[in-house]
């Protein structure tokens, strides 16, 4: 039960922290201790409001963090000590913000007086973190520490979301004032809030009606606006194919006959084909980064551009707009859902443009053969698909692994798929599922990995025993880190440099040294019943190692600096 506040009455900076937490509706803190943060653990161990979970690596503490941000509506809070705790958490704090999470990171500092001496423990955290947050504080002064923040949340939320740090120093835990949590902020320098333009409005609206050859080009920024069913009704009164980036996939239904896949590097045949032939490309919460636009000066050569996002700084930054929409996706696609679905206007007939689509889904770029001895990669995720029938949550590490689960795992909900997508971060899968199980308790979360990134942050195995999360993790194992061995294979002449993991531990026995089940899976015949056993243990973590072909390759494949419609096929 919370404490009555006399806002009166002086409190140390360390119990003015957990109010401020208590303040802003945060129950669930991810962490690890250390001497610069002693005050505020003595505080968080007095109450029981606020949450705390004790993970192995302050890496694992941040992508935790994310994963808990990623599948609900809530932010992720990461509490680490000075020096090296604040540089662990370097890694989660840039893959935060690569894929726009928004987590608040709070880091100890040495004494005010001491910061500068070079002190024990300390590191100029403001520093070393400023080109990968959204913005960072250091708190010299009790009286700023409900203020500080409060803006920290206010950043980290609004706008296009990302991580934001505060550098809270040992002396300001200890020192006392008052505690009055502010209800709003507002930032001189700082103004997520932007009016979308009505003219810009009616220029997209009257390119919609009149194109012949539209898609519709959705990304994480839908997501991250709650603007899910916003654009997959508006999608289906247009009749308009629809594609996700890596990080959109499930804010359209992933099993609609209008989803023509995810696009880019290793995206669909009539993804790619659609993108670099349509005459009109919507992109609603896209970046256009490397891996989806291929060689820039080919990308949609012919197609008008309409890009809506809630950043101007991503607008035209790698491909020109010619109709830019600055503002908050669902207020974009409620602004044009006005312009034309309540005024009943239907645009141009475009089935001769399903006709061109329809003949490049014949390629069925993403197939596969599974014979009765090797277990292929893209069957365990076929499997895990139909058994879970597409409603389980999915994380996964980054690698050869990742492209099979997005491109097979039909993602039908949003806020179901927790991947790294900017950084590419080895190790995210397991502590993220950790994060999306605590955010959903009752909920199936699968952790879809390989034998390399799983090793990344293996000792949070010890922190899914700590809390009973039951995860279910799959590991596809091909004793090779995949996709470096899947480059080498294509340009670099088969040499496979450091690329083979010969020296791997007995994955089974490994998961039973930390108190969960193990099972080792070699014949395709016995995937679906290692599954469903792995599923039944509805209260313990079961690690699945699927042993799978060496050689297998994911495709399609796009070179780097080619087009995106010159596709290496299986």
């Amino acid at each position: 039960m919370k404490q009555t506040i006399d806002n009166k009455q002086k409190y140390t900076g360390a119990e003015i922290f957990v109010k401020c937490l208590e303040a802003e509706g945060i129950d669930l803190v991810f962490g690890y201790p250390g001497g610069a943060v002693l005050h505020i653990y003595d505080e968080l161990h007095k109450q029981n409001d606020v949450s705390h979970i004790l993970v192995r690596h302050e890496q694992g503490a941040v992508h935790a963090a994310e994963g808990y941000a990623k599948s609900s509506d809530k932010p992720g809070v990461v509490l680490v000590t000075s020096g090296p705790g604040a540089t662990n958490a370097i890694t989660g704090i840039a893959d935060a913000y690569m894929d726009s999470v928004p987590i608040v990171v709070f880091t100890g500092q040495v004494r005010t007086a001491l910061i500068g001496n070079d002190a024990f423990q300390e590191v100029d955290t403001v520093g070393i973190t400023r080109p990968c947050v959204k913005h960072n504080f250091m708190i010299t002064d009790v009286s700023k520490m409900a203020e500080t923040i409060k803006k920290a949340f206010y950043v980290a939320t609004t706008g296009r979301p990302g991580p934001v740090v505060v550098d809270i120093p040992k002396d300001i835990t200890e020192d006392k004032y008052e505690f009055n949590y502010p209800s709003k902020v507002s930032m001189r320098s700082y103004n997520p809030y932007t009016d979308i333009s009505d003219e810009s409005l009616e220029l997209a609206a009257k390119n919609i009606l009149s194109c012949k050859k539209p898609v519709i080009y959705a990304g994480g920024g839908v997501i991250n606006s709650n603007a899910s069913k916003e654009l997959t009704e508006f999608a289906k009164y247009l009749n308009f194919p629809v594609t996700n980036t890596l990080m959109g996939l499930g804010c359209f239904p992933g099993n609609d006959p209008q989803f023509i896949q995810m696009l880019g590097m290793h995206g669909s045949y009539e993804a790619n084909m659609a993108m670099h032939d349509c005459d009109l490309l919507i992109a609603v919460g896209a970046r256009f980064d490397d891996r989806i636009t291929g060689r820039l000066d080919k990308f949609s050569p012919d197609a008008k551009i309409i890009h809506i996002d809630v950043d101007p700084s991503s607008i035209s930054k790698n491909i020109k707009a010619h109709i830019p929409i600055i503002g908050d996706v669902k207020a974009a696609i409620n602004g044009l859902t006005k312009k034309i679905v309540e005024k009943k206007l239907k645009p141009n007939n475009i089935d001769e443009w399903w006709n061109n689509i329809n003949e490049w889904r014949k390629k069925d770029s993403f197939r596969y053969k599974q014979g009765s001895e090797i277990i292929k990669p893209q069957y365990v995720i076929d499997r895990l698909y139909e058994i879970t029938k597409g409603d389980a949550f999915i994380t996964s590490d980054v690698g050869q692994h990742q492209m099979w689960a997005a491109q097979l795992y039909k993602f039908k909900k949003p806020k179901r798929w927790i991947n790294s997508g900017g950084l590419g971060t080895m190790g995210f899968g397991l502590p993220s599922a950790m994060g999306t199980q605590f955010a959903n308790p009752n909920s199936l979360v699968c952790c879809v990995t390989g034998e390399a990134s799983i090793q990344m942050c293996i000792q949070e195995l010890s922190t899914c025993l700590q809390y009973g999360l039951p995860i279910k993790i799959i590991n596809l194992n091909n004793r090779y880190m995949g996709m470096v061995r899947q480059w080498q294979e294509f340009f670099y002449e088969k040499r496979y440099a450091m690329s083979y993991m010969d020296a791997l531990p007995n994955f089974v026995k490994l998961a039973e040294s930390f108190g969960h089940i193990g099972y080792k899976v070699e014949k395709p015949s016995d995937v679906d019943a290692a599954i469903l056993e792995a599923i039944k243990q509805k209260d313990r973590l079961v690690f699945i190692d699927f042993i799978t072909d060496q050689e297998e390759n994911v495709f399609p494949m796009i070179a780097t600096g080619a087009a995106h419609n010159k596709m290496i096929l299986s």
